[in-house]
């Protein structure tokens, strides 16, 4: 049974197959037998990682996580670093801590000219505390924990991705760099610059952030901004002296009605308003007012575009003795699908076949950001995103989870992609 899908210009075909059970007899028996001994170690640092709380602000926690990560890569024969972010480097955002988690830089030199980037993130949502209702276990198929899915996983994945490639003897990349930061669920302030130069570095860059479907990965990604207005008028009497006031409500009001109709579904770009505030006092004209809105786009182009547009429409004033400031932060741009993302995808099903699964390549963007973003940003190599494991509750605090039955086929599947791309198979 076969079925086709299209999934953008160009290059726009990605076909499924029926395929042989896990197993079939095109697998390298040697790459499988190794993703096999890893599942259970995989596992195992799966259950230290997820046993230190990381939340993005908590430095300690972080910390510690790294300092475990950085020994793990040591004892493959990494040579790893920290690096701490310069203030010059972080892009400050409304929510943007004075200090951001440090980034682990991995190093593993090869025979090879190939540069590989693989990225995943240690940092996660939650509040110091919260892990003793959530810790890891395992029951059944499931292993659960909190961040575990996001993104515990994809750092368990690269740790062993390394491990499994150095049981086979296999080196022959030039150099395989492995990047993980700890500021991604804020957005990444810290770590952008490093990850957008280390992508224009590489010549391919594969994301392990979880994926939601059992056998997918992702071309694409949303990516969002946020708009500030602020407002300043003068104070007066609602009483007795209305008049005098200057009033920062009406014209916020103003200033949201003319911007209502922003949005662009047709390209993927969205603009609304969803939080305002304004006034102290009932018997008081307002003398500030706020509003906030969240912007999403498809195309990194469009950035600009619907800046300058919000920019020129709030000159256009109600009141002109009033004072109007727009803020318009990039909290992180869109991963948008290349052809030479698509053609590595479309060899990755190949791979993935080998193993008897079925690989769906998908680029319509879900609601989350991605890293890979920044990596994909000034370069022409292929990006792609998701070879994690299949996550599920991440955010929610509720039962966080991921699949333990597919750590062997996404081991495979993201090691003989790093074999083919190293030996210029991946380019056919």
């Amino acid at each position: 049974m076969k079925s086709i899908r299209k999934i953008g210009p160009g290059l726009a075909l990605v076909m499924s197959f029926s395929l042989a059970p896990l197993g079939a007899q095109t697998a390298d028996p040697a790459v499988r037998q190794a993703a096999a001994a890893q599942k259970q170690p995989l596992l195992d640092s799966l259950k230290e990682f997820v046993s230190i709380e990381t939340g993005s602000r908590d430095l300690e926690g972080i910390a510690r996580a790294t300092e475990l990560l950085a020994t793990k890569l040591r004892g493959l024969g990494g040579q790893v670093e920290f690096m701490e972010p310069a203030e010059s480097d972080i892009y400050r955002m409304a929510d943007t801590p004075k200090q951001v988690g440090r980034i682990v830089r991995a190093t593993f030199q090869g025979t090879g000219t190939k540069r590989i980037l693989l990225i995943g993130h240690m940092d996660t949502v939650y509040q110091r505390g919260m892990l003793e209702k959530q810790p890891f276990r395992v029951d059944g198929n499931r292993a659960y924990g909190l961040g575990i899915a996001d993104d515990k996983q994809g750092v368990a994945m690269l740790v062993h991705v390394v491990a499994l490639l150095k049981s086979v003897n296999f080196a022959d990349y030039g150099t395989l760099t492995l990047l993980v930061n700890s500021d991604e669920e804020i957005s990444s302030p810290g770590s952008r610059a490093l990850l957008t130069k280390a992508g224009a570095e590489h010549d391919a860059v594969m994301s392990f952030e979880a994926t939601r479907k059992r056998e997918l990965v992702a071309l694409r990604a949303c990516g969002f901004a946020s708009v500030e207005l602020k407002v300043e008028g003068r104070a007066s009497h609602a009483g007795s002296a209305p008049e005098r006031g200057v009033n920062a409500l009406y014209e916020l009001s103003h200033q949201i009605l003319q911007m209502r109709d922003f949005s662009e579904p047709q390209v993927g770009l969205k603009l609304n308003w969803t939080i305002s505030q304004a006034g102290s006092n009932r018997n008081v004209i307002p003398a500030q007012a706020t509003a906030q809105a969240d912007v999403r786009v498809l195309r990194v182009a469009d950035y600009d575009r619907i800046e300058a547009t919000v920019r020129e429409r709030a000159g256009k004033q109600l009141l002109p003795e009033s004072k109007v400031t727009v803020n318009f932060e990039r909290r992180r741009p869109p991963l948008e699908a290349t052809e030479a993302s698509r053609k590595l995808a479309a060899h990755a099903q190949v791979l993935y076949a080998e193993a008897g699964g079925k690989l769906t390549v998908d680029d319509q963007p879900e609601g989350g950001g991605t890293d890979a973003a920044f990596a994909a940003l000034q370069t022409k190599a292929p990006v792609i995103e998701r070879f994690g494991l299949p996550g599920f509750g991440a955010h929610s605090a509720d039962d966080e989870y991921v699949l333990v039955d597919a750590i062997e086929p996404r081991l495979y599947l993201a090691a003989r992609l790093i074999m083919d791309i190293s030996r210029g198979r991946a380019d056919q």
